[in-house]
């Protein structure tokens, strides 16, 4: 994995358009985390538990900076999510906000939600979508499927959604689910 040192920002992406934050959750990904949720996105999933979040021109404009403070000070936060509206919707200032909290806290897993699987993501061949991916820890993908709903499963709302381990999935050059959240 490349450092957050080796990292340039996308200077002109310091703000993210929010829909909320959840400061603590353990729902949004494992251990004690702060759940970012961004503003808009184009999936409109039926049945989608954040609907409030899909309107682009809803939400606020948050600066990363605020965002980072709010994690520095919680010392007891495992890792933080991107969740939405679509992430990768905005993947410049997600990935300006990795790398400030990879900064601050190099031991901080991320985790992203995307209605986009994986392989949608990367065939998009974003600078910003490949920047974001190559730093978060956790992708949970694909859209959410009403028909496939399960309240059993870890960190997803329908079987058909992955949790991917992005670490071991740059490693090994194809995709691997961390079993341990794909277990019901």
């Amino acid at each position: 994995m490349i450092s957050a040192q080796e990292w340039k920002s996308f200077d002109d992406h310091n703000t993210i358009r929010m829909a909320g934050v959840v400061r603590e959750s353990i729902v949004d990904g494992p251990g004690l985390r702060m759940a970012v949720f961004c503003q808009g996105c184009p999936h409109g999933c039926p049945g989608c538990h954040n609907q409030e979040t899909h309107d682009f021109a809803g939400g606020y404009d948050c600066e990363i900076e605020k965002i980072v403070q709010a994690v520095k000070a919680d010392p007891l936060l495992d890792g933080v999510t991107f969740s939405g509206g679509e992430p990768f919707c905005q993947p410049e200032a997600f990935f300006n906000l990795a790398l400030a909290l990879k900064e601050l806290r190099p031991d901080l897993n991320l985790m992203a939600y995307s209605g986009y699987t994986y392989e949608e993501l990367t065939a998009m061949h974003s600078e910003g979508v490949d920047r974001l991916l190559a730093i978060i820890d956790y992708l949970v993908d694909g859209p959410f499927i009403l028909a496939e709903r399960d309240l059993t499963l870890l960190f997803r709302g329908s079987a058909n959604q992955r949790v991917i381990d992005m670490n071991r999935t740059r490693d090994e050059g194809a995709v691997v689910l961390a079993e341990k959240y794909m277990k019901s």
